[in-house]
């Protein structure tokens, strides 16, 4: 088992866990449970209604105040990806409909919950994990019949290139998807979906594209990777070592003892 707290509004925790022969009593939550599995069988109450599934590809939503368990079926047990939610992220409000069809057979929904998962095994990519948060909420909001798409229109090169001009003048210190909302009174996946269309990644990738070649920059130029790290805005010299592997292949140290041996 694996909890942690992450550093994004509307998450209190984070739990991947596999269980065997473990049974929950019967309680409730303050927060949304949104659960995926991953393999194996579970069996559930809600509100004195029985669920099961082994469906790897349906994502389980648990409304809070209401009463429910969970057990294993099967002695291979499951293995499990919660994340719990405030009630800021989805209203206390739809706990109606969730109750009435907590098994949501939905693939884009169960690879954004799987996206935001992958983003928030690391704390240092937060606008990437408030991105990814944003379209979990929107499509189950959708799902929940509250909520209806609105696809970029005209306006929608503007707002993406108002947001570009304030990725660029904050590539240190970035820019968190509340901050960008609020600036440019946009929502948060309508920006989103605006800036990718335009220039065809979305924000958090765009931002951490500019890190990089700064980063080229000072590290062709003599600088050390853990100076370097921190001049262009990554967290530390992990999270620069792991973006900069996945774009060019080497890890900075390499990628700049290169150039010194060309010098050489």
């Amino acid at each position: 088992m694996h909890a942690w707290q992450p550093a994004v509004a509307g998450i209190t925790e984070v739990l991947h866990a596999r269980f065997t022969d473990h049974a929950y009593p019967r309680h409730t939550h303050e927060t949304w449970d949104l659960m995926i599995l991953d393999d194996g069988a579970v069996d559930f109450a809600l509100d004195r209604r029985r669920h099961g599934t082994s469906d790897a590809s349906r994502v389980v939503l648990l409304p809070p105040g209401v009463p429910h368990d969970g057990r294993t079926v099967n002695p291979g047990g499951f293995r499990k990806r919660v994340l719990y939610l405030t009630t800021d992220v989805l209203p206390e409000r739809l706990a109606g409909p969730a109750v009435d069809g907590p098994l949501l057979g939905d693939a884009l929904l169960r690879r954004r919950v799987h996206q935001l998962h992958a983003a928030l095994e690391f704390d240092d990519d937060v606008l990437e994990a408030q991105s990814r948060l944003a379209f979990v909420r929107e499509r189950l909001l959708v799902r929940l019949d509250a909520y209806r798409v609105r696809r970029p229109g005209r306006e929608s090169d503007r707002l993406a290139e108002r947001l570009r001009e304030l990725l660029d003048a904050r590539v240190r210190g970035g820019i968190t998807l509340d901050e960008a909302t609020g600036l440019l009174h946009a929502h948060p996946t309508h920006l989103i979906r605006s800036f990718s269309q335009a220039y065809g990644l979305p924000p958090h990738t765009y931002l951490t594209g500019r890190r990089i070649d700064q980063a080229r920059r000072l590290l062709l130029a003599g600088e050390r990777p853990a100076d370097v790290a921190a001049a262009v805005g990554f967290y530390d010299q992990a999270h620069l070592s792991r973006h900069f592997t996945r774009h060019l292949g080497v890890p900075p140290a390499r990628y700049a003892r290169t150039a010194r041996d060309r010098a050489r």
